[in-house]
């Protein structure tokens, strides 16, 4: 994928559909104990910023195991990629925490018709 080299990854039907996006948020407070009362909380800013990317690739119907590589090998080089949702809304950066694959349906050869994957991904920037 030409793109990949930039640093960017589309994902859509032809490369990595995804068709259920999670996202989980926090924010930290300080924790004071008191005597005879609850505890004070004292907002200390924002926590963890998780996206989870769940799809289905359909060699010859939707998507490319090719993309999977593209998706790993950035992955590999540990660098922070810009998120944005197809309105072009944008997320920030974001590193890849894990990719995990599922093949079923295998065909002769050990190919599977069809691969399930997630994708974890955590705010960096």
């Amino acid at each position: 994928m030409k793109l990949a080299s930039l640093g960017l990854f589309i994902f859509d039907l032809a490369s990595l559909p995804f068709n259920e996006l999670g996202r989980k948020r926090d924010w930290r407070h300080a924790r004071s104990e008191r005597v005879g009362a609850r505890d004070a909380l004292q907002f200390t800013g924002p926590g963890q910023d998780r996206v989870s990317l769940q799809g289905s690739i359909v060699p010859g119907v939707a998507g490319s195991s090719v993309s999977i590589e593209t998706l790993a090998d950035m992955a590999a080089q540990g660098g922070v990629h810009q998120l944005a949702d197809g309105t072009g809304r944008v997320f920030g950066g974001f590193v890849i925490q894990t990719l995990d694959t599922r093949g079923k349906h295998i065909m002769d050869g050990g190919v599977p018709r069809w691969v399930d994957f997630t994708i974890e991904l955590e705010r960096a920037d």
